[in-house]
Protein backbone atom coordinates (compact mmCIF):
# COMPACT_ATOMS: atom_id res chain seq x y z
CA UNK A 1 0.00 0.00 0.00
CA UNK A 2 0.89 3.59 -0.46
CA UNK A 3 0.78 5.28 2.71
CA UNK A 4 1.74 8.98 3.90
CA UNK A 5 2.09 9.26 8.46
CA UNK A 6 2.99 11.74 10.11
CA UNK A 7 2.77 13.30 13.76
CA UNK A 8 2.86 16.28 15.25
CA UNK A 9 1.63 15.69 19.11
CA UNK A 10 4.55 16.29 20.95
CA UNK A 11 7.64 18.26 20.55
CA UNK A 12 9.14 16.35 17.52
CA UNK A 13 7.69 16.49 14.00
CA UNK A 14 7.34 13.18 12.83
CA UNK A 15 6.78 12.00 8.72
CA UNK A 16 7.27 8.86 7.10
CA UNK A 17 5.98 7.29 3.80
CA UNK A 18 6.32 4.15 1.65
CA UNK A 19 5.64 3.75 -1.77
CA UNK A 20 3.89 0.00 -1.33
CA UNK A 21 5.50 -3.33 -1.22
CA UNK A 22 8.96 -3.73 -1.41
CA UNK A 23 9.71 -0.15 -1.50
CA UNK A 24 11.60 1.28 1.35
CA UNK A 25 10.27 3.56 4.51
CA UNK A 26 11.25 7.11 4.24
CA UNK A 27 11.40 8.76 7.58
CA UNK A 28 12.06 12.24 8.14
CA UNK A 29 12.18 13.97 12.01
CA UNK A 30 12.56 17.37 13.00
CA UNK A 31 11.46 20.13 15.88
CA UNK A 32 8.12 20.41 16.23
CA UNK A 33 5.88 23.06 18.66
CA UNK A 34 5.58 25.87 17.01
CA UNK A 35 7.49 25.19 14.35
CA UNK A 36 5.62 22.31 12.77
CA UNK A 37 2.40 24.15 11.38
CA UNK A 38 4.88 26.35 9.27
CA UNK A 39 7.54 22.62 8.24
CA UNK A 40 4.71 20.22 8.05
CA UNK A 41 3.86 20.62 4.73
CA UNK A 42 6.78 21.43 3.08
CA UNK A 43 8.21 18.38 4.60
CA UNK A 44 5.75 16.30 3.39
CA UNK A 45 6.34 17.62 -0.15
CA UNK A 46 9.63 17.04 0.18
CA UNK A 47 9.26 13.22 1.28
CA UNK A 48 6.31 12.70 -1.63
CA UNK A 49 8.96 13.54 -3.79
CA UNK A 50 11.61 11.26 -2.38
CA UNK A 51 9.48 8.74 -2.81
CA UNK A 52 8.26 9.37 -6.41
CA UNK A 53 4.72 10.14 -5.00
CA UNK A 54 1.74 12.27 -5.93
CA UNK A 55 -0.96 12.23 -2.98
CA UNK A 56 -3.62 11.11 -5.98
CA UNK A 57 -1.23 8.07 -5.75
CA UNK A 58 -1.66 7.14 -2.02
CA UNK A 59 -3.88 4.88 -0.43
CA UNK A 60 -4.84 6.86 2.32
CA UNK A 61 -3.49 9.49 4.67
CA UNK A 62 -2.64 8.48 8.64
CA UNK A 63 -1.71 10.57 11.25
CA UNK A 64 -2.09 11.00 15.09
CA UNK A 65 -4.95 12.25 16.38
CA UNK A 66 -4.01 12.68 19.75
CA UNK A 67 -4.08 13.28 23.03
CA UNK A 68 -1.03 15.79 22.97
CA UNK A 69 -0.14 19.58 21.93
CA UNK A 70 -3.28 20.83 21.46
CA UNK A 71 -1.50 23.03 18.94
CA UNK A 72 0.14 19.93 17.42
CA UNK A 73 -3.06 18.03 17.07
CA UNK A 74 -4.93 20.82 15.44
CA UNK A 75 -2.18 21.07 12.97
CA UNK A 76 -2.00 17.73 11.98
CA UNK A 77 -5.88 17.35 11.95
CA UNK A 78 -6.12 20.62 9.36
CA UNK A 79 -3.39 19.19 6.91
CA UNK A 80 -4.75 15.92 6.70
CA UNK A 81 -8.44 17.41 6.07
CA UNK A 82 -6.33 19.69 3.64
CA UNK A 83 -4.36 16.76 1.84
CA UNK A 84 -7.92 14.35 1.83
CA UNK A 85 -9.89 16.54 0.35
CA UNK A 86 -7.76 17.91 -2.23
CA UNK A 87 -6.52 14.87 -3.56
CA UNK A 88 -9.32 12.45 -2.59
CA UNK A 89 -7.94 10.11 -0.36
CA UNK A 90 -9.31 8.71 2.82
CA UNK A 91 -7.37 9.82 6.20
CA UNK A 92 -6.76 7.27 8.94
CA UNK A 93 -6.55 9.18 12.60
CA UNK A 94 -4.80 7.13 14.85
CA UNK A 95 -4.44 7.17 18.94
CA UNK A 96 -1.14 8.82 19.79
CA UNK A 97 -0.67 6.29 22.77
CA UNK A 98 -1.61 3.22 20.21
CA UNK A 99 1.17 4.35 18.39
CA UNK A 100 3.77 4.63 21.49
CA UNK A 101 3.25 1.12 21.90
CA UNK A 102 3.62 0.12 18.70
CA UNK A 103 6.84 2.02 18.72
CA UNK A 104 7.74 0.39 21.83
CA UNK A 105 7.20 -3.20 20.26
CA UNK A 106 9.24 -2.41 17.00
CA UNK A 107 11.95 -1.24 19.78
CA UNK A 108 12.34 -4.27 22.08
CA UNK A 109 9.52 -6.75 20.76
CA UNK A 110 7.03 -6.27 23.72
CA UNK A 111 3.39 -6.95 22.92
CA UNK A 112 2.47 -5.81 26.64
CA UNK A 113 2.33 -1.88 27.05
CA UNK A 114 1.43 0.94 29.01
CA UNK A 115 2.16 3.90 26.99
CA UNK A 116 2.58 7.40 29.05
CA UNK A 117 2.97 10.80 27.09
CA UNK A 118 3.72 13.69 29.17
CA UNK A 119 0.47 16.37 29.43
CA UNK A 120 2.16 18.75 30.99
CA UNK A 121 0.70 20.49 33.77
CA UNK A 122 1.99 17.82 35.86
CA UNK A 123 -0.01 15.40 34.46
CA UNK A 124 0.25 12.23 31.78
CA UNK A 125 -1.80 10.62 29.08
CA UNK A 126 -2.08 7.06 29.40
CA UNK A 127 -3.66 4.04 27.70
CA UNK A 128 -2.77 0.72 27.72
CA UNK A 129 -2.62 -2.05 24.72
CA UNK A 130 -2.18 -5.97 24.33
CA UNK A 131 -0.21 -7.34 20.76
CA UNK A 132 -2.45 -10.48 20.43
CA UNK A 133 -3.29 -12.76 17.16
CA UNK A 134 -1.73 -10.90 14.84
CA UNK A 135 -3.33 -6.52 16.01
CA UNK A 136 -3.32 -4.44 19.03
CA UNK A 137 -6.51 -4.46 21.71
CA UNK A 138 -6.97 -1.93 23.71
CA UNK A 139 -7.00 -2.82 27.25
CA UNK A 140 -7.50 0.86 28.73
CA UNK A 141 -8.47 3.33 26.46
CA UNK A 142 -6.82 6.83 26.64
CA UNK A 143 -7.29 9.09 29.73
CA UNK A 144 -5.52 11.92 31.86
CA UNK A 145 -4.15 11.86 35.23
CA UNK A 146 -1.42 12.48 37.79
CA UNK A 147 1.45 10.05 37.35
CA UNK A 148 0.94 8.61 40.20
CA UNK A 149 -2.89 7.07 38.26
CA UNK A 150 -1.17 4.93 36.22
CA UNK A 151 -1.49 1.20 36.80
CA UNK A 152 1.21 -1.07 35.29
CA UNK A 153 0.52 -4.73 35.50
CA UNK A 154 3.04 -7.16 35.96
CA UNK A 155 4.99 -8.15 33.15
CA UNK A 156 3.74 -5.10 31.47
CA UNK A 157 6.20 -2.52 30.18
CA UNK A 158 5.74 1.52 30.58
CA UNK A 159 6.50 3.34 27.19
CA UNK A 160 6.64 6.69 26.20
CA UNK A 161 8.33 10.42 26.51
CA UNK A 162 7.09 10.47 30.63
CA UNK A 163 9.61 8.06 31.55
CA UNK A 164 12.01 10.29 32.48
CA UNK A 165 10.03 13.63 32.88
CA UNK A 166 7.90 11.32 36.15
CA UNK A 167 10.36 8.54 36.15
CA UNK A 168 9.88 8.77 41.16
CA UNK A 169 6.09 9.16 40.58
CA UNK A 170 5.21 6.12 37.85
CA UNK A 171 4.71 2.82 38.99
CA UNK A 172 7.16 0.38 38.86
CA UNK A 173 7.37 -1.99 36.14
CA UNK A 174 9.35 -4.76 34.43
CA UNK A 175 10.92 -2.99 31.96
CA UNK A 176 10.98 1.17 30.84
CA UNK A 177 11.33 2.33 27.25
CA UNK A 178 11.23 5.96 25.95
CA UNK A 179 9.46 5.92 22.72
CA UNK A 180 7.25 8.87 20.63
CA UNK A 181 4.45 8.18 18.33
CA UNK A 182 6.65 7.82 15.21
CA UNK A 183 5.77 8.07 12.29
CA UNK A 184 6.97 5.27 11.25
CA UNK A 185 4.46 3.31 13.65
CA UNK A 186 1.75 5.13 12.17
CA UNK A 187 2.55 3.48 9.26
CA UNK A 188 3.26 -0.34 10.86
CA UNK A 189 -0.50 0.38 12.14
CA UNK A 190 -2.16 1.61 9.03
CA UNK A 191 -3.02 -1.77 6.90
CA UNK A 192 -4.89 -2.98 10.76
CA UNK A 193 -6.70 0.62 11.07
CA UNK A 194 -7.93 -0.19 7.43
CA UNK A 195 -8.63 -3.59 7.67
CA UNK A 196 -11.13 -2.57 10.63
CA UNK A 197 -12.90 0.04 8.59
CA UNK A 198 -11.42 3.29 10.62
CA UNK A 199 -10.47 4.98 7.92
CA UNK A 200 -12.93 8.65 6.82
CA UNK A 201 -13.37 11.27 4.40
CA UNK A 202 -11.41 13.78 4.76
CA UNK A 203 -14.16 15.69 7.42
CA UNK A 204 -13.38 12.81 9.88
CA UNK A 205 -9.65 14.07 10.49
CA UNK A 206 -10.17 14.83 13.92
CA UNK A 207 -8.02 15.34 16.78
CA UNK A 208 -8.33 13.46 20.21
CA UNK A 209 -8.98 15.47 22.80
CA UNK A 210 -8.76 14.58 26.50
CA UNK A 211 -8.15 17.52 28.84
CA UNK A 212 -10.60 20.41 28.46
CA UNK A 213 -8.64 23.38 28.76
CA UNK A 214 -4.27 23.92 28.75
CA UNK A 215 -5.15 27.54 30.36
CA UNK A 216 -7.15 29.35 32.93
CA UNK A 217 -9.34 32.16 31.69
CA UNK A 218 -8.61 35.99 32.46
CA UNK A 219 -11.11 35.65 34.68
CA UNK A 220 -10.43 32.63 36.14
CA UNK A 221 -6.66 33.70 37.19
CA UNK A 222 -8.06 36.72 38.56
CA UNK A 223 -10.38 35.05 40.86
CA UNK A 224 -7.52 33.06 41.34
CA UNK A 225 -5.76 36.00 42.72
CA UNK A 226 -7.68 37.46 44.61
CA UNK A 227 -8.23 33.66 46.37
CA UNK A 228 -4.74 33.69 47.45
CA UNK A 229 -4.90 37.44 48.83
CA UNK A 230 -7.42 36.95 50.88
CA UNK A 231 -5.71 34.05 52.04
CA UNK A 232 -3.00 35.92 52.75
CA UNK A 233 -4.90 38.29 54.56
CA UNK A 234 -6.51 36.10 56.63
CA UNK A 235 -2.75 34.43 57.96
CA UNK A 236 -0.76 37.82 58.66
CA UNK A 237 -0.41 38.23 62.07
CA UNK A 238 -2.25 41.46 63.44
CA UNK A 239 0.24 44.26 65.46
CA UNK A 240 -0.14 43.68 68.98
CA UNK A 241 -2.18 46.76 71.06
Amino acid sequence: MKLLAFDTSTETLSIAVTAGAGAPVLEHAAPGGARASAELIPALQGMLARAGLALQDLDAIAFGRGPGSFTGLRTAAAVAQGLGFGAGVPVLPIDTLLAVAEEARGLAGTTRVVAVLDARMGEVYFGAYEHAEGRWHTRQAPALGQPAQVACPPGWVLAGNAIDLHRAALPAAAERIVALPTARALLRLAPQELASGASHGAAQALPLYIRDKVAQTTEERAAERARKELLRGAVVPRPMT
